[in-house]
């Protein structure tokens, strides 16, 4: 009976596990993809691969890590079976799509946004999980199959391109957005 219950405080953990990393997946899914509902797609396809391939989690691992390595794969293969769509480049669709933003927050947000899809896809990947979501430099190199190094460069060579991008001279040149601001000026780990 212990077995059981012991197996059931087990998933438990791990389910609870899922869920917490959800909104960071997502976030990290958007930040790829540039697409909330493509995003969506992405995190629900991780979770069905996630519980799927349950049995090869081990317990007591970096669960989070994991889940985002699903994520990125699937964005890595998504991404090159999509490259030969042709899709809105120019933006005409798209635009009328969009509302004009009222404030100036929106109107940073944006700015950021767009200087943030101007990055290398693999230095934006770095600085989104090191600096929005979190992820040490040691478990952003195990996501991504890199050396430390690599990431602790990308994550540099994003900053500081996008501190160029944004035409930001210290931390107070851009709003007092706390997830922006670890993005961009990071968090000294």
């Amino acid at each position: 009976m212990a077995n059981t219950r012991g197996s059931k405080d087990s998933e438990r953990s791990v389910r609870d596990g899922i869920l917490a990393t959800l909104p960071s997946l997502r976030a990290f899914a958007i930040s790829l993809s540039g697409n909330v509902d493509r995003a969506d797609d992405l995190v629900q396809e991780t979770l069905l691969r996630a519980l799927a391939n349950i049995d090869s989690f081990e317990p007591g691992t970096n669960l989070p890590a994991w889940l985002f390595t699903i994520l990125r794969n699937l964005f890595r293969s998504e991404y090159r079976k999509r490259r030969r769509e042709v899709e809105d480049n120019d933006g005409r669709f798209a635009e009328t799509l969009k509302t004009h933003p009222e404030q100036n927050s929106r109107i940073e947000f944006e700015e950021f946004q767009q200087a943030l899809a101007k990055l290398p896809a693999d230095q934006r990947e770095a600085l989104i999980l090191v600096g929005a979501s979190g992820f040490s430099y040691e478990e952003t190199a195990e996501i991504c199959g890199c050396a430390v190094g690599t990431v602790k460069s990308r994550v540099n060579r994003a900053r500081v391109k996008l501190a160029e991008l944004l035409s930001i001279e210290g931390i107070d040149d851009f709003g007092p957005d706390q997830a922006s601001r670890a993005v961009v000026a990071g968090s000294g780990r």
